[in-house]
């Protein structure tokens, strides 16, 4: 209880509470509105064109060869999560509103998280090299399996319109397959600029949220949904990462996976991504409804660092207990100390 307590958020979780104060209170109208949606696709662009020009294929490949786990971690990502949340919503359709429910379903269908997934395999004394290969083939994959998944489990407007694949195609595709293109150009470029480029990342989600909540609040987004309706999207959100969390714990200690895939598996399979999930709901998703659908992926994103930071380190410590108690059982046989020839 004490490290949950003491947990605090990084800067960026700062920057979008202190972004969405602002969308409340000084929400960009008119022209300004205008302006800030032609900012934010161009920056939509620019955040998938970049993603692009860093992935390095070589990471890929090499990792691609351990397929039960990548298998496993894209089954939670793109099946369990979106039956998970199909599941609560046909058993409690009037928990929350129709607005509510189609942001939590958005957030079932979403890309698992890249950085955190990493970060916290390597705390939890994972295999790193899975994690990186798998988030990101999931955030690969989630821009066409997302957009698909939304048509199937939301039935927005009876499917995917061909408008909106088009603009799937243009906003974040396209972008993303000329990063690829020119990354033996600019690949070392960008690698030198992970820092900067992080942070130009950063900018672009904390400007389509700006956008996505000025438009909210005018259209009175926090006169429809009240305390008692946030309450419940921490509810909500809470139940749905525990049950994919022990899910994707005890499966693939079924599974058969050692501690180091479990950890990636945990890690990998439980996220979902702010970052990838903000651009696509402004694309997929009617300006007027974009504020309230990433209301719960906000909340959620929070919650995930929050419960995955105690458990990886967690899991370093059953690692670190596990190697000490192999090393005082087997380390003088695992290792044994060479005679001096000259004591003899």
């Amino acid at each position: 209880m004490r490290r949950i307590l003491s947990y605090r958020p990084d800067a960026f979780i700062t920057a979008l509470i202190a972004t969405i104060v602002v969308a409340s209170f000084l929400p960009c109208r008119g022209v300004g509105q205008q302006i800030f949606e032609w900012l934010s696709t161009a920056a939509i662009a620019l955040l998938f064109f970049l993603q692009g020009a860093r992935l390095p294929r070589e990471t890929v490949v090499a990792g691609i060869t351990h397929w039960r786990l990548h298998l496993t971690i894209l089954a939670s990502t793109f099946i369990f999560f979106p039956i998970v949340g199909v599941i609560f919503h046909t058993a409690f359709p009037n928990l929350l509103s129709r607005p509510l429910w189609l942001g939590i379903l958005f957030v079932c269908t979403l890309p698992s998280t890249v950085q955190s997934s990493i970060a916290f395999t390597s705390i939890g004394r994972g295999n790193v090299p899975a994690a990186i290969c798998s988030a990101t083939a999931s955030n690969i994959f989630g821009i066409l399996i997302t957009p698909l998944l939304v048509g199937v489990v939301l039935r927005l407007h009876g499917g995917i319109s061909a408008s909106s694949i088009w603009k799937i195609v243009a906003e974040l595709l396209v972008p993303f397959c000329l990063g690829q293109l020119l990354r033996p150009f600019i690949g070392a470029w960008a690698q030198r600029n992970k820092k900067m480029l992080s942070l130009t990342d950063r900018g672009s989600v904390l400007l389509v949220v700006y956008t996505a909540f000025s438009e909210a609040v005018v259209q009175g987004l926090w006169h429809q949904i009240p305390l008692e309706g946030l309450a419940m999207i921490l509810v909500v959100d809470a139940v749905i990462l525990a049950i994919v969390l022990l899910a994707t714990t005890y499966g693939s200690r079924l599974l058969g996976f050692n501690h180091e895939d479990e950890v990636a598996i945990v890690f990998c399979g439980s996220k979902k991504s702010l970052a990838t999930g903000v651009p696509m709901a402004k694309v997929l998703f009617p300006s007027a409804t974009v504020g309230v659908t990433v209301l719960p992926l906000m909340i959620f994103h929070q919650m995930q660092l929050m419960v995955c930071a105690v458990l990886a380190r967690r899991y370093a410590r059953r690692f670190e207990q596990t190697a000490l108690a192999d090393s005082l059982d087997h380390g003088p046989h695992a290792r044994p100390i060479p005679r001096d020839p000259a004591a003899s």
